[in-house]
Parts: structure tokens; sequence; C-alpha cells
């Protein structure tokens, strides 16, 4: 009896051992399976809650690890601002992912969630992250390999705190400076957008040689999965009013707006935004005809297509009015992920409901999970789903800094160097009496590096770390040169105070998005006063901060030199480097510079085209040693060589541009 009993033991324990060694192996959880193998083999054992899950973003401010086991959520974002505390560290933001990663592994399956943050220009959310220039001065730099090098720098400073997507590049074509997202794009010319694409394979990787179009390529635990946005004409709107209606025919849409993408595409990109706005009044989170039919059948695209914040809502006016059927348009036009991003439960329940009385049809869910799984598959996620301390040091690093100073030196555009032909008044000498800075920029960090910094629009003040414009005026000057910082001064100091000269900073406060938009882009008070005292008074340039071109036009007389220094960032001294001429003014205008908003929109190309200062303007002159004193016989030959310089730079922009002009306009007459 003993032995019958322990043979039929021994043969539970084989049956149970065999089963156990069976249901270990399983494929998905193999990285040496295709990763087609290993997607149809997790999909094969999914539950549609599992596979909704996967489809469902949510806040992190409304997500716990419970949350994410019981929903099965497939990722997790932080918004702007949104941080797991007041200045928190490298630290504690990888200890955050991984806590909300754990009750992702803890599922059934243990699918790993992706977390996904802006950042915008740099790591921007988080503090003592660097801060490289929004993209329209990058596209002011026409440098595509320096923009690579910055995907490169903010992919680390990202990785460094766990977090593995980034909701960038804005490959935004942006028509109208009236738009408030405008800074975000890299040029009124799609070709300039076109060229900057390569942050992609910076923050990605650079795709292999026998890399397929269209997959999504992510090549290891140092990069993040990129995000091209936002799909597509998001620039074009009618006034620059954002998340408006874009009015242009299929041409015009798919050789101003779309080139981007098919760039983007051809360099990996994981994942696609698509846009608020509309194309001739059809909302783009419900347009099937481009989401489905042209990127992911014509273009091939084989990542995910994601939502924007509360993009689903949006679809109806006022949104959230008939959440169902935003949901059901939104998902059968070809969304695979949306960004809820709160009210996780009402999207997971309506979808649900959908798929279950056949509205949406299964095939469609598995479509948006199977893309989803491939990213996750591609960038390494199953294998490497917890982040380490390893590169915790990136964040901030001081070659990165370098890096963005760089970046900022190179997207500087002089316009205006001397009231006549023959005088140059950049560079500034670093060894003089006195000096006056003076303007609401000068010395503010929050204003110097505009919106998306820190907080979703913005601050004033040091909220991060940095050096300003002022700090660096006072770096470079020579040690016996008196600097005199006064915000907004009054005539009678200006003029009774023996200043040299006066560097004057001021532009626009921070703004994102629809806070942003503008119908007048007046330079905002007291810019323009700030400007006519002390440039009435004593020579002086003047220093633009701005996410955009603004009127400028009444105030240039007054001005010995203008410089646009966009949204330079946190690194102050970019400005100052070529402001003193220890490097040369090389930055070429990414967008035209009008004269009146009544001009608006006005382009390069366009019939009436008559600007300020025209696309790719830019006054050059050459880097500098001996400009020291405003007295020496050395200056004043450097002066005289730097005003040649700048006479024939000018000449051969106002040459060039006229030429193009006219060939263009005897082609179109033609």
């Amino acid at each position: 009896m003993a032995r019958r009993q322990t043979f039929w033991l021994h043969l539970l324990f084989l049956a149970c051992w065999t089963s156990v060694g069976e249901a270990e192996y399983m494929k998905y959880k193999d990285p040496k399976q295709s990763i087609n193998v290993r997607i149809k083999d997790l999909m094969d054992r999914m539950t549609l809650a599992e596979k909704i899950g996967q489809m469902t973003q949510i806040e992190r401010k409304v997500a716990s690890a419970q949350v994410m086991k019981d929903y099965f959520i497939g990722s997790l974002l932080s918004g702007g601002g949104s941080v797991p505390g007041p200045q928190a560290s490298a630290s504690d933001w990888v200890n955050m992912v991984n806590e909300l990663q754990k009750g992702s592994l803890s599922t059934r399956l243990g699918i790993p969630m992706i977390y996904g943050i802006d950042a915008i220009h740099g790591h921007n959310n988080v503090y003592k992250a660097t801060i490289f220039p929004h993209n329209i001065g990058l596209g002011a730099t026409r440098d595509p390999a320096l923009v690579k090098r910055i995907g490169e720098a903010t992919a680390l400073e990202v990785r460094a705190t766990g977090i593995p997507y980034v909701f960038a590049p804005c490959i935004a074509v942006c028509r109208d400076p009236r738009w408030g997202r405008c800074y975000e794009s890299y040029s009124e010319d799609h070709n300039i957008v076109q060229e900057m694409t390569e942050i992609i394979p910076g923050l990605q990787g650079d795709v292999p040689a026998n890399y397929h179009k269209g997959v999504p390529y992510i090549s290891g635990k140092v990069k993040v999965a990129a995000c091209a946005k936002h799909f597509v004409g998001d620039g074009g709107t009618h006034n620059g009013i954002n998340e408006n209606n874009t009015i242009v025919n299929r041409d015009g849409l798919l050789s101003i707006h779309m080139p981007a993408y098919y760039n983007s595409i051809m360099k990996g990109v994981a994942t696609v935004m698509v846009s608020y706005s509309s194309w001739n009044g059809v909302k783009m989170h419900a347009n099937h005809d481009l989401v489905t039919g042209y990127l992911k059948n014509t273009l091939h695209f084989r990542g995910f297509v994601i939502t924007d914040w509360q993009g689903i809502d949006r679809i109806t006016s006022p949104p959230g009015a008939n959440y169902t059927y935003s949901v059901q348009a939104g998902i059968n036009a070809g969304i695979d992920m949306v960004m809820v991003p709160y009210d996780y439960s009402e999207y997971i329940n309506a979808l649900t409901s959908l798929v279950n009385k056949h509205v949406i049809p299964m095939s469609r869910i598995d479509d948006a999970v199977r893309r989803i799984l491939r990213v996750k598959f591609t960038m390494g996620l199953f294998e490497n789903p917890l982040a380490d301390l390893s590169l915790v040091d990136q964040l901030g690093k001081k070659e990165h800094r370098e890096l963005a100073r760089e970046a900022v030196r190179k997207s500087l555009v002089l316009l205006k160097n001397g009231k006549s032909r023959n005088d140059s008044f950049l560079p500034l000498p670093k060894k003089a009496a006195k000096i006056l800075v003076a303007g609401s920029h000068a010395d503010n960090l929050g204003y110097q590096c505009g919106g998306w910094t820190i907080e979703w629009q913005g601050a004033s003040g040091n909220i991060t770390v940095g050096t300003t414009i002022l700090g660096a005026i006072k770096t470079t000057v020579d040690h016996s040169t008196e600097v005199v910082y006064s915000e907004n001064p009054d005539e009678k100091f200006v003029k009774d105070n023996g200043f040299s000269y006066a560097i004057v900073v001021v532009g626009e406060p921070p703004y994102t998005e629809t806070a942003g938009d503008n119908l007048n882009l007046t330079l905002p008070d007291p810019g323009p006063s700030t400007i006519r005292t002390v440039c009435g008074a004593i020579k002086c340039v003047v220093i633009i901060i701005s996410g955009r071109p603004v009127v400028i036009e009444p105030y240039v007389h007054l001005m010995d030199a203008l410089i646009a220094a966009w949204l330079p960032g946190s690194e102050g001294q970019g400005v100052t480097d070529v402001l003193f001429g220890d490097y040369g003014f090389t930055g070429k205008l990414s967008r035209t510079w009008f004269k009146s908003v009544d001009q608006l929109p006005m382009n390069v190309g366009d019939m009436h085209y008559d600007p300020l200062f025209p696309f790719g303007f830019g006054l050059t002159t050459g880097p500098t040693t001996a400009r020291l004193s405003t007295s020496s016989p050395a200056s004043a030959a450097a002066a005289a060589a730097a005003a040649a310089d700048v006479r024939k730079e000018a000449y051969w922009v106002v040459s060039l541009f006229l030429s193009l002009s006219m060939a263009w306009v005897s082609t179109y007459l033609l």
C-alpha cells in the first residue's frame, strides 16, 4: 500500500514538474525569439481587459502600484510640472518610476508599462536638468549635427531619471507666429524642419544598415523612444489659433506639413502624436483617412499612435460632450494609445463596451496592442523594466551644459550692427569704465528659458540651475569693468552715470500652447519704454528674448545693434560668447520677421513678401581677441574688419534674397 502511494506521489510530482517547466517557458519572455514571435505569443495570452489596459496612458498623480495592477495600465506620463516633489533629484524620479513599474510587473503576464514625459528643450520638467534653446532657436543654427548631439544629451538626462519615452520632437511647420506654440517649431520652411529630424537618431540611436522603413528603432538603455508631433498641420491653423482649423488643400498639407514625417519614419521614430487641430473642419483625432490611411498604410508607420492630452475628449465641442462617441471615433480613426490622463475607468469602460457591442472591431484593438508591444519589445523594456541609478550623474552634466552653450551662440541672429554701413557696434569691448545692463529679461532665468520649463507654462525667477545673461556678462567682462544693473532705469539715471554703453534685454514672458496665442505680437511693457529710455540716451545693443518675431520696427532706429536670442535656455554664457567677440555671429532667421501683424500670415515664397528681415537673414561677425578696450588702435582695426565682414554678409544675403525672389516671381508669372 505504501509502495503504491509512493508511486502515485512520484507520478504526480513528475506531472507537476513537467507542467511548471512548460509554463515557465513563454516565448514572449525569451529575447532570443524574434519580436514578431514574442508579440504573437503574448497577444495570444491576453484578455480584452489586458489589451485595453495597454491602450491606456494615465497621469502619475492618479497612479499607484495597485492601479497599475488592477487595470493593466500600459503607460504613465508626467504632464507639465508633474514631479515627485519640489526640486526632486534624479534618484527621486528613478524610485518613483520603479515603484509604479513594480505594479505592472506584478500582473499575471508582467507586461511593463512605458513612462513618458515632455522633453521639449532638454529634460525640462526636472530641476537641475540642462535646458537647451527652444526649437525656433535651433532652427536658426542650421546645424542638424548639433541638434543630433542635443538629442543624445537629452536621452541621457531623461534616462538618468528612469524614464524611457519622450514626447519630442515637435516637427510642426509654424506658418503664423501668432500661434502660441511657434517656438516649438524649427521653422516656417519644411526643409529646415526635415533637416532637424536628426534629433530623432540622437534620442533613439542610428537605425542599422538592414533597417526596414517604418519599424520603430531604439538602440539601448541610454536611448529613449521618441514621438514625432503633432500629426498633422498643427502649425498651419487659421490666424495661428491653437487647436484650430488648418485650411489648406491636400497638396498643401502634404507638401508643407507632412514632409518631416517622412524623414521621422525613415529614421525609426517609435511613436507619433496626433494634433488637437482640424484639417478643413475634420478633427485630426478622428481623421481615419490621415491617421490610418496615410500614416499607417501609405507611409508604413509601424510604431504606435498616441493622442495628445485629453485629445479624445476634444473631438467634440465642448470637450467631453459625448465621450463614448469620442472614444469610438478616435480608436476607429487609428489611435492606439489614449493619453486619458485622469478618468481612466471611464475610458476603459467605454472602450470595453464598444468592443463588446462590435462597434469597434477586435482587429482594431489587436492592431493597437501589437504596435504598443512592438515598441516595448524593441526598446528592451521586457528585459530591463526597472531603472537603476547608474546614470544619475548625467543630469545637468557639465558637458551637456557646454553643448547647450554652443547651441545658444549658434542660434543668435544678428539683425543690426551699427547705425550706418561704416559703423560696426559689435562685438562689445570687455574692458570699459562702466556699462549698464537693463531690461526685464537680463536677470530672469525663467524668462530666459520660456514655457515648458519646470512648470507647464514656465515661470519667473531662478526656477532651476543655470546662468542668466546678467550673470554671464559679469563673468565675461574685464575685472576692471563696472557692471550696473537697473531693470527699468529712468532717463536721468542713464544720462548721469557716464556709461560706456548699454545692454538691454527685453522680450516676452513665458507661455505655452493656447496661453501664448497673440493677435498683436507687440513687445510687452516695459520693454518699449526701456528701449526708448536707454537707447535714446547712450549707445546700446538690444537683445530680444522671445518665442517668435515680435513688433520691433518702431524701435530699430534707436538701437546700435539688435540680436534675436529666441528662448536660449539655462546657459546664458552662450549669449556673451558672441556679444563680446569670443565667437562670431552665425545664426540665420528660420522665420520671416514681419513689419506689422497686418501682414500675417507671411512666409518666404509668398507673393506679397515684404518683411522687416527676410527668412534666412543674419549678419555675421568674426571672433576677435583684440577688442579689449574702447580706445585701443587694435580695437579700431578689428572693428573696421568686422564692419567690412558685416557689409559683405548683408550685401550677399540681400542679393541672394532678391535673386531668389525675382526667380520665384518669374516662375510664378510664367
